[in-house]
């Protein structure tokens, strides 16, 4: 499949660009403008310009070469919620259009021989879309890409969208899922996975006072996590932006023992989804949503 099917021409950086990956000097510049955009201020009220730019810079650090990535993929967390959202992907995407994989980092969840169609691989980070590319055989097309600023893909275009651990890193998730909505077909299948706000050890421990793990500022990572869902918030969004939930699974559900260790059990991951450490949704594309309103309050704050 030519990436001119699903892409038309569009503006990046002063020029016009073809549907293609492009060059490494300009899939540099994006990977950088990215994270700037994913770790971006509301225009309005921006609270502190110097923990913004410590973000951007704590994002380049994780994510820019794909290392960090490829560094827990092979944990049995990330393992199991990889392969339950492949599932979810290849059992329910309809017909014989691309597939889509937004963020897809050094490894693709999905192995193109599963699919009905081509599958499209994208990520802000040319090194971890050339590993993706490897690690596949070459059988995924790479498109470097900023998702927070739109997808320069036609209306349309997909059968199917898998992202993982995307969603609770932009500012306006809504946005994100109304661009994820355009370029699925109608009927077209999403498949997103996003951290737990509310596992059962956090509800318990919220009850003596103390924080989610998800909201945590002073974690190593997970402080970069400022969009954290629960399933019936997930579940809200995804109605807001014009998809139809079909599913939510979970990974396994934990409890970290005073030594360190976790005590896991995927029995009541599927009994009880909602407390467990991954949230894993299906969606179906509904018809166009409402068009998004902004509420500006009467003293114009």
């Amino acid at each position: 499949m030519a990436l001119d099917t699903v892409m038309p021409d569009v503006r990046r950086d002063g020029r016009t660009v073809r549907g293609w990956t492009p060059g490494a000097a300009t899939c540099r510049r994006r990977a950088t403008t990215a994270v700037e955009g994913a770790m971006a201020e509301p225009s309005i009220g921006v609270p502190s310009r110097s923990a913004q730019a410590h973000g951007r810079r704590a994002n380049r650090r994780s994510y820019y070469d794909g290392a960090q990535v490829n560094g827990y993929v092979d944990d049995p967390y990330h393992r199991i919620r990889r392969a339950v959202a492949a599932r979810l992907m290849v059992d329910g995407v309809l017909g014989g259009g691309p597939v889509l994989e937004l963020g897809s980092g050094p490894r693709s969840m999905l192995d193109p021989a599963e699919l009905p169609g081509p599958l499209v691989v994208a990520d802000m980070a040319e090194a971890a879309l050339g590993d993706a590319r490897r690690s596949d055989g070459g059988r995924a097309l790479p498109v470097c890409l900023d998702a927070t600023r739109g997808l320069p893909f036609r209306a349309g275009s997909f059968a199917g969208l898998l992202t993982g651990e995307l969603i609770e890193h932009v500012y306006d998730p809504v946005a994100l899922l109304r661009e994820c909505h355009r370029v699925l077909a109608p009927g077209g299948l999403l498949v997103l996975t996003t951290p737990n706000l509310a596992p059962v050890q956090d509800r318990l421990a919220f009850l003596f006072g103390r924080a989610p793990r998800q909201v945590d500022p002073l974690h190593p990572y997970l402080w970069l996590h400022i969009r954290p869902f629960t399933a019936s918030l997930l579940r809200r969004v995804l109605c807001r932006a014009g998809f139809t939930p079909l599913a939510i699974r979970s990974n396994h559900v934990g409890w970290r023992l005073p030594g360190g260790r976790w005590v896991t059990s995927r029995l009541l991951a599927r009994l009880a989804p909602g407390l467990g450490g991954s949230l894993i949704c299906a969606a179906r594309r509904g018809p166009d949503p409402p068009s998004p309103r902004v509420t500006i309050p009467p003293n114009g704050e």
